[in-house]
This record gives C-alpha cells, structure tokens and sequence, in this order.
C-alpha cells in the first residue's frame, strides 16, 4: 500500500485524461453488457412476433447496434491512444526524475553502484511502471463493472446457480492472492538479475579495447555467461510460478462452466430454469470470466510494474549526501585565495583518507601536490568543488566556506584537467563548448588555439563537425588530453586543478601538452597533482602528502635541500637510484 500511495500522485498532471479514460472504459462495460441483455430483450419480444413487424423493425435494430458500436469504436480508440500516452508521460516524468537524481548524488554514490544498475532502472524498470500506470486502473476499472454488471444480470437470471458460482470464483480468488505474493518476489528478482546483466555488457563493452588487448574475451564470456545464467534461472522460477498461476485459474474457469452446465441441466430438469435462459445465462458467463482473465493478466503486469516502481522508489528516497543548504549563496567575483582549514576525510567511518590537513594558496599561485599512490592526493583536490564532502575542518575559497554557496556557483569558478579525459559522442565543437554552452564559433576557435588544437582540427575531413566518436575513440590521448585542455580554456575560471594531465602520455606529447597547460595557467589558482616531478619544478609551493598527512612542503630547491623524501622520488626518477 506504501508503494501505491507514492505512485497515485502522478496521476496529478493528467487527471482529465484519466477520468475520461475511465468514462470510456465504463462505456465499453456497458456495451459489452447490454448485448446478451438486448438479444434476451429481443428473443423474448420481437423475435416472437409475426414476420412482418420483425422485417420493420430490423433496420431500427441495426442502426441502434451500429450506433452503439461506433460509440464503442471511437471509446476503444480514446483508452487505447490516450491512456497509453498518459502511462507513457508519466514515465517520463519518472524518468526525468530519475536522471536528475542521479545527477544530484554525489562521487560517493558512484563509487558503490554500478552503470549498468542504474540504465536498468531507467528504461526497462519505467518501461513496466509506465504499462501499469495506463492498463492498472483502466483495467481494474473495466473488470469491476463487468463483473459486478455480469453477476446481477446472472442473478436475475437464476439466483441458485449464480450461488453456486459465486463459490467457485471465492475459491479462485484465494488461490490468485497466495499465488500472487509467492509472483511478487521472482518479479524483483528477475529486476535484479537483468541489471546485472546489463552490469557486465557495460563493463565489457566499456572497457572492450582492453578486453581485446589481452585476449580477455574467454574471461568476458564466463562473466557475462554467470549473469545470463542466474537471469535465466531466475527467469525459470518466475515462469514456474506464473504456470501454477494460469493453470490453477484456467482449472478454476473450467470449473465455472462445469458448475453452469451441471446446475443448469438440474434446475431445468427441475422446472427452475428454461433452456433459452440458460443459452442467455452462457453468454453472460464469457463477459463474467474475461475481466476475470483480465484480471489474472493483469496480475503479472501489477507485479512487473510494483517491482520496478519498487526500484525506483529505492533512488528517489535515496537522498544526496551532499546539498545546498537552504540558505546558500552565490559565490561571486572568485580571485582564486584557496584555504584547507584541519581536513580530514573518510570514504567510510573506518577508512580515514585524510586528517589535519592545512594548505594555504593565495591567488594565482601554483601549488604541486606528490606523493605515493593511495596517499589521498585526488582526494584532496575533490573536495574542492565538493565533490565529496570533508569530515572534518573546513574548506574556503576567498574566506568562505564552499557549504555554504551553491555547488553550481562553486564548481563554474573551477576548471579540471584530468589524465583519462572523457569525451562526449558528438562532434569536436560540442565537446570544446561542453566548457561552455553559449560560446561563439569566434570563442571555440580562439580555446582551440590556446590548446594547440586548431591545425590538428583544421586537417579534420569537417573541421570543428568533425565526430569524435564514443568516448572519443577516434582520437589519440594527446589530441584527447588538448580538447580537455581546450574546454577549461574556453570556460575560463579562475581556479584550475590539474590531476595528473600528462602522466598518460609519451614523452613528446606531454612536452606539447605540458607547454599548453602553463598557458592555461597563467594568471588562476592551480593545484596540479603530478606523477612526473619534472612538470612541477617551477610551481610556488610544493606538497608531499602520505597516508599519514602533509609530510614536506617548500620549493624544489628547498625540498631537494632538504634531502627528504621528495629529494628520494626525485632522484629515482632521474634514474640516480
């Protein structure tokens, strides 16, 4: 009941449609029920009249039939086209919904849920809610008036036997409710079981160049086969169970008809029945056992339909770890003065990354942050647009604490180089103005330029409309790497962050990339986290960080003097040790 009370409030929007909808269906009811009502009408009046006055009023009769099934006609068409759309304007809302959740959940969220989960829960979960929203009620609906209308034209028709059906369908309707929960849990776990599926082919078709480079594809294949199989197990149970389903229904609808024929044949032998009532009786009982199989369908619909609506409503009570607060500003006019105040961050309470950490930068000064992997280095630098959120202490952009202006705001004044660049499927163009949405061609071209990017696109077949391809896979990482460098250029923001930009590339490309990112530099804030201490050497500050904390701290001469551990990584990568 919890689920269907969160999942009423979307029919909101679209309530007109829906009562019109139910109008419609309620007119299809009626119509289907007025037929056996009418042919009994007619058997009993008109049709045992002379033959003269039944061929005068056969046309009256067919033009009322016709009348009534153009009415049924244009109804049918209004259920079957607006109500799907209204389910399907509903999903995506949901879906709209959906996204803007997952684009509000924070770097910790992703680092614990999978992709190809998440892609699950956007089309085929909101696939199956949207299908329940539109043949849910309608279908319902239609089932209770025929059924309800069928059972008084029966019992007017004969009480006793009606009596005796009614105790079929009570046993029938048993059976339905202990077979529906046992449905329920297969349901969701085929919902499971189909995201994981789509976990393992985004994880190897994501990552199908390396797959191919070491001859992974045995191994691929024995991953994606383990999920095909738990699918198709789990598949195997829910079938199981959807066929002791539909076969004790179709058991209990036999016994229906069982029932009609065995009384029936009893009470006209005993004079409390004619043959003609029991011929109008029949046809009543196929529109009373339709809704019923109707209903039965709909059944394995509800129960798709709750088990995605059930996902769903897992994300959306999910809520972000990291929000603006109520009161947050905008934060304005940036010159980029950067302050960890006592930091310390923990991905979990048991799992401290960072702790005390204090790091001053004034504006337009270049800070190099080194140190062993795992030490929190990226971490460090993610809290600066909050992407994750510290645990402790305070960080401050310009003397202000960054909780307490908008993230949007925040992140505009901060620009990221990062090594495995991520490219948009789309063209050149749309991925150098991805940094900003507004710019002129005159803006893009003259980004393009500052990276060293613009003869490179100039000798493109289309230049700027040049595709990119998937993850930009068309490209080299050094024509990747200045398209990313291209993007920060263009949006221009005051504070830069560089991690590990070049540490990916060879040894020529980095000497072109690097030369970039020093224009790039001029003049912001920037905090770059190196791997090749030789692209570090001019920074203003330099900052050894461990697993324990800031372990050194100074120019590269004063570190090198120092003869720490700084001078040691140095000097391995110069080779002398």
């Amino acid at each position: 009941m919890n689920l269907i009370r969160k999942f009423i409030p979307y029919y909101k929007p679209y309530l007109g449609i829906f009562f019109m909808d139910l109008f419609c269906a309620s007119v299809l009811s009626v119509i289907d029920l007025a037929f056996p009502q009418l042919l009994r009408f007619l058997q009993g009046g008109l049709f045992l009249q002379s033959s003269e006055v039944i061929l005068n009023k056969l046309c009256l009769i067919a033009l009322l039939l016709i009348a009534m099934y153009a009415v049924r006609t244009a109804c049918r068409y209004y259920v079957t086209y607006q109500g799907h759309m209204m389910g399907a304007r509903m999903e995506s809302t949901m879906r709209r919904e959906l996204f803007e959740r997952f684009e509000a959940f924070s770097f910790s969220y992703y680092d614990t849920h999978n992709t190809g989960e998440m892609m699950s829960k956007l089309v085929s979960d909101l696939f199956d809610i949207s299908e329940l929203a539109h043949h849910g009620p309608e279908n319902i609906f239609i089932s209770v008036v025929k059924i309800i209308g069928s059972f008084i034209l029966l019992m007017s028709i004969s009480v006793p036997m009606t009596l005796c059906l009614v105790v079929v369908v009570l046993c029938m309707a048993v059976f339905s409710i202990k077979q529906n929960r046992l449905m329920r849990a297969t349901f969701s776990d085929n919902r499971k079981k189909i995201a994981g599926i789509n976990s393992s082919l985004q994880d190897t078709l994501g990552g199908i160049r390396v797959v191919k480079s070491f001859t992974g594809e045995d191994i691929e294949k024995e991953k994606f086969d383990r999920s095909n199989i738990a699918f198709l197990t789990s598949k195997q149970a829910n079938y199981r169970q959807m066929a002791k389903f539909h076969s004790g229904n179709n058991l209990f609808e036999g016994l229906m008809f069982v029932t009609v024929i065995v009384a029936g044949g009893y009470f006209i032998a005993t004079g409390q029945l004619t043959g003609a009532d029991l011929a109008i009786y029949a046809l009543y009982i196929n529109i009373f056992i339709n809704p019923v199989n109707v209903l039965v369908e709909f059944t394995e619909q509800l129960q798709k339909g709750l088990a995605g609506f059930e996902r769903f409503s897992e994300v959306m009570d999910t809520m972000p770890d990291i929000v603006d607060k109520k009161d947050a500003r905008e934060l304005k006019d940036v010159t980029g003065v950067i302050d960890y105040k006592d930091v310390s961050f923990s991905y979990e309470k048991s799992e401290t990354v960072l702790k005390g950490i204090d790091l001053h930068v004034d504006a337009g000064k270049s800070v190099a942050i080194v140190g062993p992997s795992g030490g929190g280095k990226t971490t460090l630098c993610s809290l600066l647009p909050r992407f994750y959120d510290v645990t402790g202490g305070a960080v401050m952009i310009d003397g202000t604490d960054i909780r307490d202006v908008t993230q949007k705001s925040l992140r505009s004044f901060i620009g990221i180089v990062q090594q495995d660049v991520y490219l948009f499927n789309g063209t050149v163009k749309e991925n150098i103005a991805y940094g900003k949405q507004d710019a002129s061609m005159e803006e893009i071209v003259d980004a393009a330029k500052n990276a060293d990017l613009l003869d490179f696109i100039e000798s493109l077949p289309n230049g700027f409309d040049t595709q990119v391809g998937e993850r930009g896979a068309r490209l080299s990482g050094g024509q990747k790497q200045r398209i990313a460098i291209a993007r920060v250029f263009l949006k221009n923001p005051p504070i830069l962050i560089l991690d590990e930009a070049t540490s990916a590339l060879d040894n020529e490309s980095e000497r072109y990339i690097q030369e970039s990112l020093d224009r790039l530099s001029v003049g912001r804030t920037t905090i770059t986290i190196a791997h090749r201490l030789s692209t570090i050497l001019g920074a203003d500050e330099i900052i050894v960080l461990d697993e324990d904390g800031i372990k050194e701290r100074g120019t590269h001469k004063e570190l090198i003097k120092k003869g720490g551990l700084y001078e040691k990584y140095y000097r391995m990568q110069l080779g002398a040790i």
